[in-house]
C-alpha cells in the first residue's frame, strides 16, 4: 500500500502543493502528465531521495515520512536505469543485498533466481556497458526486486524499447509483480502500459492527481 497525506514539495520556483494518493496492496497504477509536472518528484519522494516540505508518506501502514530510503523496502528503477558500469551484470543485480549484508551463498542463489525469472543468467558475467537497452532493463528490473520488495516504482522503465523487447519485458514485468504481490506506481507515456499493466491509471496535471480510468 503506498499513501501520500497532503504532501508538499518544492524545488527553487517548482512545487507540489497537497498531493494525496492511495495505492491498494497489489495494485498496479500508471501514472502519467506532461513533461516536467513533477512525476519523477512524487516517486522520488516516496522513495525518499527528496525530502517533502511537508504532509507524510505512510508504505504499508507504517509512517515512513522521516526512514532513510534503504529503510523503506522499496524497489525503484529510474528512468536510466542507473546502473554501475564497472560492475557486471551478477553484481548490479546483486547490489541491493550487498548492502544488507546478505551471506554470500544465499546472495548467489537469489541472483540465479531472478536472472532466470528475467531471461538474462546467460549474461551474469558479462559488463553491462556491452547491454543492448532491453537487456539493461532487465537487469535494473531485477536488481529492484531481488530482495522481493513489496513496493515498486518505476520510472518510465519501457520507453527506450523495440516494439519486440518491450512485449516481452512487459510480460516479464507484469509476470513478476503478479507472482510475487507487489504494488506498483508506473509513470509511463504510452498507452500499451497503461493497457497490458495497469489496473488504474492517474494523471497529474496542474499540481493535481486524478483518477482517469
Amino acid at each position: 500500500m503506498i499513501e501520500l497525506v497532503d504532501v508538499c514539495i518544492s524545488q527553487g520556483a517548482f512545487k507540489l502543493d497537497n498531493i494525496c494518493l492511495n495505492i491498494a496492496d497489489g495494485e498496479y497504477v500508471v501514472l502519467m502528465g506532461k513533461t516536467g509536472c513533477g512525476k519523477s518528484t512524487i516517486i522520488e519522494s516516496i522513495c525518499g531521495l527528496r525530502k517533502i516540505d511537508k504532509g507524510r508518506i505512510i508504505l504499508n501502514n507504517v509512517d515512513v515520512t522521516l526512514l532513510a530510503p534503504a529503510k523503506r523496502n522499496i524497489g525503484y528503477v529510474p528512468q536510466d536505469g542507473a546502473l554501475f558500469a564497472t560492475m557486471t551484470v551478477s553484481e548490479n543485480i546483486g547490489f541491493a543485498l550487498d548492502i544488507r549484508n546478505v551471506a554470500i551463498d544465499v546472495k548467489k542463489q537469489a541472483v540465479f533466481k531472478i536472472a532466470e525469472e528475467m531471461s538474462i543468467s546467460h549474461l551474469l558475467d558479462r559488463g553491462v556497458t556491452k547491454l543492448s537497452g532491453g537487456e539493461r532493463q532487465r537487469v535494473a528490473l531485477a536488481r529492484a526486486l531481488i530482495f522481493n520488495p513489496n513496493i515498486l516504482l518505476l520510472d518510465e522503465p519501457l520507453s527506450a524499447l523495440d516494439s519486440e523487447t518491450y512485449l516481452e519485458i512487459s510480460k516479464i514485468l507484469k509476470q513478476v509483480t503478479q507472482i510475487n504481490q507487489v504494488t506498483v506506481l508506473h509513470i509511463s507515456h504510452n498507452f500499451n502500459d497503461q493497457i497490458h499493466l495497469s489496473n488504474r491509471i492517474l494523471k497529474l496535471e496542474a499540481g493535481a492527481l486524478t483518477n482517469i480510468a
